[in-house]
């Protein structure tokens, strides 16, 4: 459903009343996904509107008009109505998680007959909202940037029979060489001699097939997948080696297929011990890169799956072996390309800048839809629910911010028992799986200094970059890995906007002080990863190793030589 949609802009919010949902006068055209405040949209307007419509038709194919239809929507900012036919199908409420909608009874299934679909999309400067790094004031400012109003991910129709598999949980588990499989099927499905079989192969060749009848909605099944089929009996994903089990689902009845889907899992194992993130039970050092994910044109919507793609291979090509996508939840190819490319990946929520109950609200609610939505990829090892306690503001000594904190860490465990989770990256932890610090100290050896004692840090002795402990009050450092996961954000004198520190004014002057302050970090041996600010520049700030338009600014080998020196 991707392409040229009717759009219209609904300042005075009058068109609920006047029911446009039954008859939409578009007076502009948009490209979707694209929002309505980049240059790829067609429109290419900044100014903030909180009220937008949409409007495009459809048919139901012929081979499908005896089906249920799914109306999918990947990513809408913020809150969506979605009518058909004039119809009220559903809302949701979430800038970052995907949603859809059964919309087979409001659709015309007849030979050509046209179906319309109406979204309106409401949008505020609200600061309750999860925003990430969408300013809510007229002008960019700091680290926040031209918001994000509308349709920004894929829309796309499913066609499926009733009896179909909604939803499956993947958890591999590395120390038994098997994989659970937590199947979803559609409850109101005829459920008499339906059968799931599971099919897993790697290269081709399968490795493990299972049947099951299925009795009932929630099946669960476990498979071991030790095979001599394969050389090494098992194939494990890690960064160097990230193989891939390909699986099959297919629901039938009486050998006459209903519904198949295709998917993969990684066998991986994230673990903590002794102070070091293991990975397959072995310590990694994670070499990362904040990624926000914006591009000149589209802002938070990849142009491509190829400029996807292209940055996951400059990331790789300087050296680093995963990203903390900042602020933002990508786009789900993102997440697949860096699976195949064995990119490490630390999922982080966008963030609410006020706390309240509203706030807390909306904020759980949108973030346990996320995580149950990207739980699937190997590459994802972290979660990161809060950032610079960006939303909970007071949580150094706010009783009831920390104990918000724990709330969305148990929770997230709940679900997730299998990766880490911090909480509160780059200061002020209250209890977290990890230690993570902010500092953009420019010279290395000041870094050295500074970081010469670890009691001293991880006991609040002395404040981290000169103005914030790493351990909000109540709480105690209790041995978890250390990690550096700001630093840097270099920027070039002759570039307009503004970088971390002060602006370098050649490309040695550049690398002398990357050199300095990324061995700094790497000589400490109580600090076992680190994350550089950042791949690119974004709007105003200038900071990235490449340009917004993907340029490089320095030789990318030479950044690679000092990651892996």
């Amino acid at each position: 459903m991707n392409g040229e949609w009717d759009f219209r802009f609904d300042d005075n919010n009058i068109g609920e009343h006047e029911q446009w949902f039954k008859s939409f006068a578009g007076n502009m055209k948009i490209q979707v996904p694209y929002v309505y405040e980049t240059k790829a949209s067609g429109i290419g307007e900044a100014l903030f509107h909180p009220h937008v419509w949409y409007q495009r038709s459809f048919k139901v194919p012929a081979e499908h008009q005896r089906k249920r239809i799914l109306l999918h929507f990947q990513a809408v900012d913020y809150v969506a109505k979605v009518w058909v036919n004039g119809h009220f199908v559903g809302r949701h409420e979430g800038g970052y998680a995907a949603f859809s909608f059964d919309i087979t009874q409001y659709a015309h299934s007849d030979a050509g007959a046209d179906n319309q679909i109406v979204v309106k999309v409401e949008d505020s400067n609200d600061c309750t909202q999860p925003r990430g790094k969408q300013r809510w004031r007229e002008n960019n400012f700091g680290c926040w940037y031209v918001q994000t109003t509308g349709i920004w991910q894929t829309v796309w129709l499913e066609y499926v029979n009733e009896q179909h598999l909604q939803s499956v949980k993947i958890t591999p588990d590395l120390d038994t060489n098997s994989v659970r499989f937590d199947y979803r099927v559609h409850e109101g499905a005829d459920r008499a001699d339906l059968r799931l079989t599971t099919t897993i192969r790697m290269d081709g060749g399968v490795v493990k097939e299972m049947s099951m009848a299925v009795d009932r909605s929630h099946l669960t099944a476990s498979v071991e997948l030790i095979s001599e089929t394969r050389e090494w009996k098992v194939e494990a994903w890690r960064p160097e080696h990230p193989r891939l089990y390909e699986v099959e689902f297919v629901l039938s009845r009486s050998d006459t297929i209903v519904d198949e889907v295709q998917s993969y899992f990684g066998l991986r194992k994230v673990s903590i011990q002794k102070g070091k993130v293991l990975l397959n039970n072995t310590p990694i050092y994670q070499r990362l890169i904040l990624d926000q994910g914006y591009w000149t044109d589209s802002h938070l919507t990849p142009p491509s799956e190829e400029a996807i793609i292209e940055d996951i291979d400059k990331i790789l090509a300087m050296g680093y072996n995963g990203v903390r996508k900042h602020q933002k939840i990508e786009d789900p190819r993102f997440l697949y390309w860096c699976d195949v490319k064995g990119l490490l990946v630390w999922s982080e929520m966008a963030a609410t800048y006020e706390f309240n109950d509203q706030a807390v609200e909306r904020f759980t609610k949108e973030w346990m839809e996320i995580v149950q939505q990207q739980y699937n990829h190997p590459c994802i090892i972290t979660w990161v629910p809060f950032n610079e306690s960006w939303g909970i503001g007071n949580v150094f000594v706010d009783r009831k911010q920390q104990q918000f904190t724990e709330a969305v860490y148990y929770l997230t465990k709940s679900f997730d028992p299998h990766r880490p989770v911090i909480v509160n990256d780059g200061w002020e932890h209250t209890i977290s799986d990890i230690i993570t610090l902010h500092d953009y100290e420019e010279s290395g050896a000041k870094f050295s200094k500074r970081y010469a004692s670890k009691d001293a840090i991880t006991s609040n002795e002395i404040s981290h970059m000169n103005w914030k402990y790493a351990m909000a009050q109540g709480y105690e450092y209790r041995g978890q890995p250390i990690i550096v996961s700001e630093f840097g954000g270099i920027a070039f004198k002759t570039e307009a906007g503004w970088g971390y520190g002060n602006q370098v004014d050649s490309e040695e002057a550049f690398f002398e002080r990357f050199q300095s302050i990324t061995q700094a970090i790497k000589d400490i041996d109580y600090i076992c990863g680190y994350c550089y600010t950042q791949v690119t520049d974004v709007q105003q700030e200038v900071n990235g190793l490449l340009t917004e338009d993907r340029q490089p600014k320095v030789p990318l080998d030479r950044i690679k030589a000092i990651n892996l020196a």
